[in-house]
């Protein structure tokens, strides 16, 4: 073999899958249209948020890449829902596009065992041994045959990729960059289940062509990691010395203003030329995170829309339109942004535009990401359904890990809903499939108050520990961490701290708590205050983990097993769970229908 895997697509899926792979001692080949666009922030330039965040702290505590790379290219950061609870809160940040795509390549080009290779994959190598067809490699759009025990996919948007501004539209995955056409039709052909979503992304502007006077100033707060791989400050919650801690770039704000009456006007009267509304797009767009003409078309009532002035980053004075996602004409886009408050002189750089592609059914792959149909052949991010960086750097790494697992005949990396985000993702996905791009919001996950984004750490550091991901020095400072939170705990109990003061009146009512990074003592306080909701969660969860445990045979003949409803049978065909607990989430599978699914599986 050339190698031992091949990862197709240098997004944020590729990039941990690449890394995980090499880092576990395996060689890993690249491959991408443009190295110079690896780790490209596509859309907005930011890193996190609801939900998101937890995705980022989690990937780093699996051993991967993208909370570094966010730290590294940070502008500006902020803790997202300060005013609801720890269980929907999380940090996100404001990233510099260049810098946080320099740090990628810079990552990829220093670790041992990746090689980037500039083409486009065109189709797959397959053999087939004892009636099991396996991937044994790709064939390039320039004829190369490379050949390899494992190949993930992370083609993003470029699969069959066409943009759509008005009247106009080319095949392409990103504005000015080529599609890849034919791989898309050789999986067609192979008989993978491929379908068409759309999304999009709004314009950017000359940033001193705005009228900021009249905008809402949205400063950050002060900067902290993503990444769980630094040494705290002790004695300081959030950094709330106004230190940099370190980041190597200058913060700065970002605005706010609205959409008005008159833009909505303008895309009234324009809509018929919108190629979404005309019928020319076939793709499903992403219900929460619809265009602008999406939104005045659905929401009559309202006269104003939010519209985020974000910068592109510190090398630019290019800025971003958060809010004003649009595939009308070049003319209509200009109008309508004419018409807000402070952009009225707006100097349009990049027209916004949709983005229509292909994507791989995610019911056709197993929680590990590999594919039901072609053994060693894996998929992660928008491949597979999904929408965001971080939904696609969480599958990336999970892809690489069992990729590697694969390879050395271990039983893949499953994550459970109550462990992490990630499970819920690939759960969801996995389970229950996507007709529209998929975005994980802290609605998904049943086990919230587990999955908080600052204890990701020890909910999966040690199975990355496991894996060979973490080197000694980390483990070391992990395990200090532990017996100081233990520390912090014994000091609660013992001066019966109030839950209900908050870190900075602890720190001050309890002088041996400021020998401690006041983000421990801020841990140890709200799993002091939640401890009930959290013991219920864990009750629950361990209950649904039983089912989770009791494995079904991959070639279980369900239409043999009477009593199990008509539905039953035809969803579990399609799905062909691994465990009862996973049948149990598919909808239109009854309580009945998994009683005697149990039964079957215990007789064997």
């Amino acid at each position: 073999m050339d190698y031992d895997c091949i990862v197709t697509g240098g997004g944020h899926a590729g990039i941990e899958a690449s890394l995980v792979v090499s880092r576990l001692g395996f060689s890993c080949l690249l491959i991408t249209q443009n190295p110079d666009c690896i780790g490209a922030l596509s859309c907005n330039p930011a890193v996190g948020g609801l939900s998101k965040g937890n995705l980022v702290r989690e990937v780093d505590a699996l051993g991967g890449e993208m909370g570094k790379l966010t730290d590294k290219s940070m502008i500006q950061y902020r803790i997202l829902n300060r005013s609801r609870g720890p269980a929907v809160q999380a940090p996100r940040a404001q990233a510099d596009k260049k810098a946080y795509q320099a740090a990628a390549r810079s990552a990829l080009e220093a670790q041992k065992g990746i090689t980037i290779f500039m083409d486009t994959v065109a189709d797959l190598l397959t053999d087939e041994t004892n009636g099991i067809v396996k991937v044994r490699g790709v064939i390039t759009r320039r004829g190369h045959r490379i050949s390899s025990n494992t190949v993930i996919l992370a083609a993003g948007t470029f699969m069959g990729g066409r943009i759509f501004i008005g009247e106009y539209d080319a095949p392409q995955g990103r504005l000015g960059e080529e599609a890849a056409l034919d791989l898309g039709q050789n999986l067609r052909r192979r008989g993978f289940p491929l379908g068409r979503l759309k999304t999009g992304t709004p314009a950017r502007i000359v940033g001193n062509s705005i009228d900021y006077s009249v905008m809402e100033k949205q400063d950050g707060e002060e900067p902290a990691t993503f990444s769980f791989d630094v040494e705290p400050l002790v004695g300081i919650a959030n950094n709330a010395d106004g230190k940099n801690s370190g980041f190597p770039l200058p913060q700065v704000p970002c605005w706010i203003t609205y959409t008005c009456p008159v833009t909505h006007e303008i895309i009234r009267k324009n809509i018929h030329r919108s190629p979404l509304f005309g019928g020319k797009i076939k793709g499903t767009g992403a219900r929460y995170c619809p265009s602008i003409e999406d939104k005045v078309t659905r929401f009559p009532e309202r006269d104003r829309h939010h519209v985020f002035i974000e910068p592109e980053g510190l090398y630019t004075n290019e800025v971003y339109l958060n809010g004003l996602s649009s595939s009308l004409p070049e003319d209509v886009q200009a109008d309508f942004i004419h018409s807000i408050r402070g952009l009225e002189k707006a100097i349009i750089v990049r027209p916004a535009y949709a983005v229509e592609y292909d994507y791989l059914d995610p019911l056709d792959l197993y929680p590990s990401l590999e594919s039901k149909r072609l053994s060693g052949f894996f998929s992660a991010g928008q491949t597979n359904g999904s929408s965001g960086y971080e939904e696609a750097a969480a599958q990336g790494i999970i892809a690489g890990i069992n990729a590697v697992q694969l390879m050395r005949g271990e039983p893949p990396l499953v994550l459970g809903r109550a462990e992490a985000y990630i499970g819920v993702l690939i759960d969801d996905l996995t389970t229950l499939g996507t007709k529209e791009p998929y975005r994980m919001f802290t609605s998904r996950a049943e086990h919230r108050l587990m999955l908080r984004h600052d204890t990701a750490d020890t909910r999966l550091l040690p199975k990355a520990r496991d894996l060979g991901l973490i080197s000694d020095e980390r483990w070391e400072r992990f395990q200090k961490k532990i017996e100081g939170l233990e520390a912090i705990q014994e000091l609660f109990i013992q001066r019966n701290a109030s839950s209900r003061s908050s870190t900075e009146e602890l720190l001050e009512n309890i002088p041996e708590l400021s020998s401690w990074p006041g983000e421990w003592v801020e841990r140890v306080r709200l799993d002091a205050k939640y401890s009930g909701y959290i013991e219920k969660e864990k009750r629950t969860a361990a209950k649904l983990s039983k089912m989770d445990a009791v494995k079904i045979s991959s070639d279980m003949d369900y239409n043999s097993l009477r009593g199990l409803s008509a539905e039953a049978k035809e969803k579990l065909k399609a799905v062909r769970p691994i465990t009862v607990g996973q049948a149990a989430r598919i909808p239109g599978v009854r309580q009945g229908d998994i009683a005697l699914l149990m039964v079957v599986v215990r007789k064997g």
